[in-house]
């Protein structure tokens, strides 16, 4: 095999986020090669800000790839694209695609994208983030029309939401104490909660349940958008899935 033959996936990340990096190349394994731009710090600002911040920098973010050929992009990061409405949200990765000349997706974009292959339509949340920031994902996706059956929080602990500290028995502990809907998919929103281990537990305890992430989303968008055929089981799973 010649390493660098392979498609070329650009991510756009966080700076501070550990966990998109590892997901996307776990998931996309050998089929492709991963490349990541991040996005500036904000030092000394509050969370909406910098969410709007990733938004006004995002071109000049892509642009940082220079002249290095992609063959797809994703922006790894699904809370700033929360404040964009469905709508905007497309029109913003439509721009953006034509400006660089390879397709660029945002995460919710392709979490969309699954639901539709999948003929997914009803939604249980898993959100890492706070009250007010969940409650803007929720309104993101019924307005794209999806239903959203329940939420789950995730808090580190009780009154502290952070992504990237979240653990995989904090998400199966609070998953064990909510009883969900039949035929109501779980999203796991958010690039920076780490979410390979819990999926594929619950893949295993749960055959017929639709599983999806910002991350799982974005690797399968990825993998279809460059031709690549990953051999990882969440993505194999994902494509025996019956619309």
């Amino acid at each position: 095999m010649d390493l660098f033959s392979l498609p070329r996936v650009g991510v756009v990340v966080p700076p501070e986020n550990p966990t998109a990096e590892p997901e996307f190349n776990h998931l996309l394994g050998s089929a492709a090669n991963v490349y990541t731009a991040r996005f500036p710090t904000t030092p000394g600002i509050g969370l909406r800000e910098m969410l709007e911040t990733y938004n006004n920098v995002l071109p000049a973010t892509l642009a940082g790839f220079g002249g290095m050929r992609l063959d797809a992009a994703v922006v790894a990061c699904s809370a700033s694209h929360y404040l964009l409405n469905p709508d905007g949200d497309r029109a913003f990765c439509d721009e953006l695609s034509e400006r660089v000349g390879f397709p660029v997706q945002s995460s919710t974009q392709a979490i969309l994208a699954a639901c539709e292959a999948l003929d997914v339509t009803r939604l249980t949340l898993v959100s890492p983030y706070q009250p007010w920031l969940t409650d803007t994902s929720r309104d993101f996706w019924l307005r794209a029309g999806l239903t959203v059956d329940d939420v789950v929080l995730v808090p580190v602990r009780d009154g502290h939401f952070d992504p990237y500290e979240v653990t995989t028995e904090a998400i199966l502990s609070r998953l064990r104490d909510h009883r969900v809907r039949d035929g109501s998919a779980f999203l796991f929103t958010g690039t920076g909660m780490g979410t390979l281990a819990a999926v594929t537990q619950l893949a295993g305890e749960n055959t017929d349940r639709t599983l999806l992430t910002s991350n799982l989303a974005s690797a399968w968008w990825a993998a279809r958008a460059v031709g690549a055929e990953p051999a990882h089981p969440l993505l194999r799973r994902l494509e025996r899935q019956p619309a």
